[in-house]
């Protein structure tokens, strides 16, 4: 080990058409038409890429270890060296390179990424001689099963097609665009998470002046073949594959789009690197696609579902199976089946309570905000009947300067690949028209991608001399929102009949939430559902 540690590399040298040197803060934009070498190492073999002039220029030089090079076409790439400030990233050079043909520029990435990898993964040429395992922000929170797994299933054209054929979801995304042209024509535009970079040529045909996909899967190499299948746009597309939270651009960005919801919003954490997207890429006062998310909740009484989760267990009850009792297990079994959110459409008919949201406005959240969701809940129950759980969804805001368009997945509307979800209850609590039912829904992300989920439902007392009374029942649960109950078997689309559209079940409450009733109370913002609501409205009030 020691051996390959300390090896010195054979300087390579490539010959390059002309190079650009791109306008900084500490320097004026620069090229030259003259042929330029490019030389990695050195006599030292140090992790050194040095661009040496045929005039009497001074030599560029960037160091390997804080530089990335991006392709923007078969002979065209830029170099982009990091520097910093205070604690402040900056980019202290970037240049672009051109090649003489597709072949040099392919052969000058390889050995980029090659003596890349090996001297500064392997640790060769680090202060001290320190092995350096250059783990990213993401590697961090993030266990590397899951991320693995994670960009696996995204890096398969099968799942991207789940997405596109979700046409509820693909032509929200197409008319927030292109509805708002003008919030795109001549703009930078960055595409977190691209996939099949689907959103960036949507951005492209709005009049993006360039986009950068970023995408960390295998799907990056499928998204490059899509858009060069589009010619008319993908001169001003450029693919970038690498994870937000590492990768570094040649610009700022003056719009971001993505699409980072999960289940229940937050699920597979990818809202966390929409807003660092947003810290490292966004020019002061640019516009996100999304601009803000909200989680909808409700009780419901849903006696089919309760039973059928219940059920599950049932196999655990036998006595003699193969002469074996699992009636030890039982409990743990039926414990296990209610900590399964459920995902499925259900009929908006089963809410016992009208509804209330909670606000996540993407454009000024902190990243540690969404670590821990702490939602304090407060319902009034308009009819009689047996509370199964809490029922979810959300819906996000396309805040575009000319039509503000929002994208629900609610019960009753038509259906996405969200769904909506259920937290079912082991213990299911009674309550009468006019009862006040209280709550919290607790959300703690893990290091699966994912969220722990903590939901307490309670009853109040009812009638004269309420004020004085507590809690007459309450039931609670702990679920895990990586591992839900996908109840694909039953009816996907529960259509609203005409006469129950303006169900008073659907319609926002008006509740203030006392100090005494709960804490941390401001947690909670009432917000209509209604996409129809005056924006500002909205706005003025996250």
């Amino acid at each position: 080990m020691e051996g390959s540690l300390g090896q010195k590399h054979k300087p390579q040298e490539f010959t390059l058409v002309s190079i650009s040197e791109l306008a900084s803060s500490s320097s004026s934009s620069s090229s030259s038409s003259a042929p330029v070498v490019a030389r990695f190492g050195g006599d030292s073999g140090a992790a050194e890429l040095r661009l040496r002039q045929e005039t009497d220029s001074d030599d560029i030089s960037f160091d390997l270890r804080t530089t990335q090079i991006f392709r923007l076409s078969p002979v065209h790439s830029v170099c982009i060296s990091e520097g910093d400030a205070g604690k402040e990233k900056s980019h202290s050079r970037g240049v672009t390179l051109l090649f003489r043909n597709e072949e040099e520029c392919s052969a000058f990435h390889s050995a980029f990424d090659k003596r890349k990898k090996d001297d500064i993964v392997q640790g060769s040429h680090l202060p001290n001689g320190a092995i350096s395992s250059l783990k990213s922000r993401f590697d961090d929170k993030i266990e590397s099963s899951s991320s693995k797994m994670y960009f696996h299933y995204y890096g398969q054209l099968l799942h991207q097609q789940n997405m596109l054929q979700d046409y509820v979801r693909t032509g929200t995304y197409y008319a927030a665009v292109m509805e708002n042209r003008a919030d795109f024509t001549g703009r930078v535009v960055v595409d977190v998470g691209a996939g099949s970079g689907i959103l960036s040529l949507f951005a492209a045909q709005a009049g993006a002046k360039h986009v950068y996909a970023v995408e960390a899967s295998e799907m990056a190499e499928y998204a490059r073949i899509l858009i060069s299948g589009n010619p008319a746009l993908s001169e001003r597309i450029t693919v970038i594959k690498g994870k937000v939270e590492d990768v570094e651009l040649p610009e700022k960005a003056d719009i971001l789009i993505s699409e980072p919801m999960g289940t229940l919003l937050v699920n597979e954490r990818m809202l966390e690197s929409y807003v660092i997207a947003r810290d490292r890429f966004l020019n002061p006062n640019g516009k996100m696609f999304p601009t803000i998310g909200r989680i909808h909740m409700a009780p419901f009484s849903d006696e089919y579902l309760f039973v059928e989760v219940a059920n599950k267990a049932l196999f655990w009850q036998q006595q003699n199976y193969y002469g074996v009792d699992l009636t030890a297990l039982h409990g743990s079994a039926f414990q296990g089946y209610f900590s399964q959110p459920v995902v499925d459409a259900f009929d908006p008919r089963l809410l016992v309570a009208a509804s209330m949201s909670h606000v996540l406005d993407f454009t000024n959240i902190k990243e540690e905000e969404l670590y821990d969701i702490d939602i304090p809940l407060k319902f009034v129950a308009s009819v009689g009947a047996r509370i199964h759980g809490l029922a979810c969804w959300f819906d996000v805001l396309f805040n575009g300067s000319t039509v503000q368009r929002w994208l629900t997945t609610a019960p009753g509307a038509p259906t996405t690949h969200w769904y909506q979800l259920r937290c079912v209850l082991s213990q299911p609590i009674y309550v009468m028209a006019g009862q006040e039912i209280t709550g919290r829904l607790h959300m703690v992300s893990h290091s699966a991608q994912s969220y722990t989920i903590y939901l307490t439902l309670s009853a109040k007392m009812w009638g004269p001399g309420a004020e004085q009374g507590g809690i007459l029942q309450s039931s609670s649960c702990k679920l895990d929102l990586k591992e839900p109950y996908y109840r694909m078997s039953q009816p996907q689309a529960y259509p609203v009949a005409q006469d129950q559209q303006q169900h008073p079940l659907m319609q926002p409450q008006d509740l203030s939430i006392q100090p005494q009733d709960l804490e941390d109370a401001d947690l909670m913002l009432q917000a209509s559902p209604n996409s129809g609501a005056p924006l500002n409205s909205l706005i003025d009030n996250i």
